[in-house]
């Protein structure tokens, strides 16, 4: 019996990925993540706005509801956002075409983030690709108003895709060890949703001596729900035990690990990277998870990161209220106020023991 063998295109067993920054915050986090793209990954911004579309490096960038907005925004009107989306559905479904996983980033709270992102979701979801959303939610003192748009976007996107990040900005001044200018701070925020998109984005594209593929991350984040996501860095002697530690420990993210059935972790070091510094690492993870989780991992080297390691965690399996962060209690007490409660799993961060350091001292000498 003769077998016919081909070549097989380089294309062939790679998954498509596509990042999609909805409206202005999601926006300028898809223009960080640009400048240090991943070239197996497709970038690209939608906006109501026309200047700040012009401003984006991004190649693709998609202008939508120009009968509804005429370029110009929506004024933070999420209803008005929802609409110039479903006027530009078609665009929309053009773009995403031949997407295996889609990435929704955006800020929740103003109008096209709010508006305009579940019905971009929606839209990759019905055409087969896996969907993922990561989110900010805004700063306290950005009002209730905005609060109130963010929590009800959260609601309307968690239904339209397979797995939602949400990222609660005010936990940013959780770990700031100084106090920040208003414009840092919404850096910060569009940093956290540039790494919570690419550290994902990292574990199926980039080549590792333990590969995770599309079909490992297929597994633990389809219709996962809420999940939790962070990173962890180490060096050292117990370097993968602080680099999972630290992952564990972050208060950035709005459910904690504790519970977690589906964990996808991935770690990279240097050639000196060991397979005991990995099982370290997963024991740490195990400990706090659902004795029953599926748990899967990727290793990478980067001969860069001598001495040191980079973990980065997903979780999902747990129903949306495990260690959720209510939005509305959030916006009623400060950050750096003596009575800002830390929430149990956050009380081992630096930055959050320096806080609640600081907040006893306060009340000892009133």
């Amino acid at each position: 019996m003769n077998a016919k063998i081909e070549a097989t295109p380089d294309n062939i067993g790679v998954a498509k990925i596509k990042v999609v920054g909805v409206g202005g915050g999601g926006s300028n986090a898809v223009s960080r993540m640009y400048r240090d793209r991943l070239p197996e990954v497709e970038y690209i911004t939608v906006n109501t706005d026309a200047q700040a579309l012009v401003r984006s490096d991004v190649p693709i960038r998609l202008r939508i509801g120009d009968d509804t907005a005429r370029g110009l925004g929506v004024g933070g009107d999420p209803e008005k956002g929802q609409a110039c989306a479903e006027e530009s559905r078609d665009e929309v479904r053009e773009v995403l075409e031949g997407a295996d996983m889609v990435f929704i980033a955006a800020g929740m709270g103003g109008g096209t983030g709010t508006g305009a992102a579940p019905i971009v979701a929606e839209t990759a979801r019905e055409m087969g690709a896996l969907t993922v959303g990561v989110v900010t939610q805004p700063f306290a003192f950005e009002g209730r108003r905005r609060m109130k748009h963010a929590e009800e976007g959260v609601a309307r996107l968690k239904d339209k895709v397979d797995t939602l990040i949400t990222i609660p900005n005010d936990r940013l001044l959780i770990i700031c060890d100084e106090e920040v200018t208003m414009e840092s701070g919404f850096r910060m925020a569009d940093n956290i949703l540039r790494q919570g998109v690419q550290s994902i984005a990292e574990l199926v594209t980039v080549a590792g001596e333990i590969n995770l593929d599309f079909a490992d991350i297929k597994a633990v984040m389809s219709n996962a729900g809420p999940a939790w996501m962070a990173i962890g860095s180490g060096s050292g002697d117990n370097r993968a035990i602080q680099a999972a530690e630290e992952a564990i420990q972050s208060p950035l993210l709005d459910v904690s690990l504790e519970g977690a059935r589906g964990v996808i972790f991935n770690i990279t070091g240097g050639s000196d990277l060991t397979i005991n510094e990995v099982h370290q690492a997963s024991e740490v993870i195990s400990g706090v998870v659902d004795p029953e989780a599926n748990i899967i991992f990727g290793m990478v080297t980067d001969m860069k990161m001598e001495n040191e390691v980079k973990l980065t965690i997903i979780a999902t399996g747990f129903p949306a209220e495990d260690g959720s962060i209510n939005l509305a209690d959030a916006e009623t007490v400060s950050a750096d106020s003596p009575d800002l409660d830390i929430p149990p799993f956050l009380r081992h961060h630096p930055a959050a023991r320096r806080r609640m350091r600081g907040a006893t001292a306060a009340t000892a000498m009133d």
